[in-house]
């Protein structure tokens, strides 16, 4: 995966420095560091607990059931058109592995420093432990350490950047991303079926399903309000799957031009469209802005898995949704489009809406 981005020429900055250092130091000093304060927080309306903003729920056992599969599928097209999020239940994923990597994840997290960071992002990387989106020294840092990993097809994997420690964190990140591809695939087939679109046509797109994944450490922060987790920003990728590994709440999604607060459900996942999935439905199926918000008391750990594309395939509306409408989005080839997604350093839909055609 290094090399592939040196051929995009796309840069990052070398950022060494620890999120759950700077929190902890903050304790001591009472400031937070001015590259990480947000001042655009205060004046975002927000949306907590209000009827009408719940998240569909799909369950994965009535899509698979003849008896309820053309009602629920229908349900899981208008959450992917109306909310591009849903919260995906009875999903399959084993319990025992769930805790499991819940488990790993938390004491991955809780090493000390210096081991997290034998798997430190190299500099101009992308896989390992560290920063995402660092393009200069001068820019606002989100408030979050991650670990990103390339997990599947399997010959895509950097074992050097994956954890030695806790012993079982391989063989349990190795399982869980077999199970979500799964998942994916199972899903894909009914957005094929409620697009009307032929399912092979559909998921050549994500053949082999390749799978990443950006685990998230947000440490609390006790000026909350001076700080976000993750900039607003749309998924560059087919659809993210993500798991909540403890329960602290900080996801928020915009819609009707304000944030929604998203109550995760025990045990569910949760699941949104990414910027590819809505240029292959011409704009049908919706990729939304999301962002991060931060605890003022406890830390909030995510899994998030993201099934991507292959990077020299041919990214454009399907010509299947075409009969009745014009092209909205530009054709282009994977390495482009991952290039210019990752160039527009995490800003919004900004790079989704620059591959609109002007109609």
């Amino acid at each position: 995966m290094a090399e592939i981005f040196e051929k995009m020429e796309v840069e990052f900055v070398d950022q060494d420095e620890s999120v759950q250092v700077v929190a902890d130091n903050i304790r001591d000093t009472g400031e937070v560091p001015e590259r990480y304060v947000r001042s655009e927080i205060k004046s975002d309306p927000v949306i907590i607990d209000a009827e009408g903003y719940n998240l569909p729920v799909i369950d994965m056992s009535r899509l698979l059931n003849p008896d309820f599969s053309e009602e629920e599928t229908a349900k899981l097209g208008s959450a992917c058109e109306h909310w591009g999020f849903f919260q995906l239940v009875n999903h399959g994923i084993d319990v025992g592995l769930l805790q499991q990597i819940k488990a790993d994840i938390t004491k991955f997290f809780s090493l000390p420093l210096e081991e997290k960071l034998a798997v430190a992002i190299p500099p101009n990387g992308i896989e390992g432990f560290g920063h995402h989106f660092v393009f200069s020294k001068e820019q606002k840092l989100d408030w979050v350490d991650i670990l990103f990993l390339a997990t599947r097809p399997i010959e895509q994997r950097n074992l050097s950047f994956w954890p030695a420690k806790p012993s079982t964190f391989r063989d349990t990140l190795d399982k869980y991303s077999l199970q979500l591809s799964n998942v994916s695939a199972q899903l894909f087939k009914f957005m094929a079926n409620n697009l009307g679109v032929d399912q092979e046509v559909f998921l050549s797109t994500f053949k082999g399903l390749p799978q990443s994944v950006r685990i998230n450490y947000y440490p609390p922060c006790s000026q909350a309000d001076r700080v976000l987790g993750l900039s607003p920003h749309t998924d560059g990728v087919g659809m993210t799957f993500l798991l909540h590994v403890n329960d602290v709440e900080g996801l928020q999604i915009r819609k009707d031009g304000k944030w929604f607060s998203v109550q995760a459900m025990h045990g569910a996942l949760v699941v949104n469209i990414g910027d590819i999935i809505e240029i292959l439905t011409n704009g049908r199926y919706k990729s939304v802005e999301h962002r991060a918000v931060i605890n003022p008391n406890k830390e909030r750990i995510t899994i998030a898995a993201f099934q991507s594309i292959h990077l020299f395939c041919k990214i454009g509306p399907l010509q299947e949704l075409l009969t009745a409408d014009k092209a909205r989005y530009k054709v282009m080839d994977g390495v482009e489009f991952t290039k210019g997604y990752f160039a527009a350093k995490l800003e919004g839909r900004r790079y989704l809406e620059s591959l609109k055609l002007g109609l």
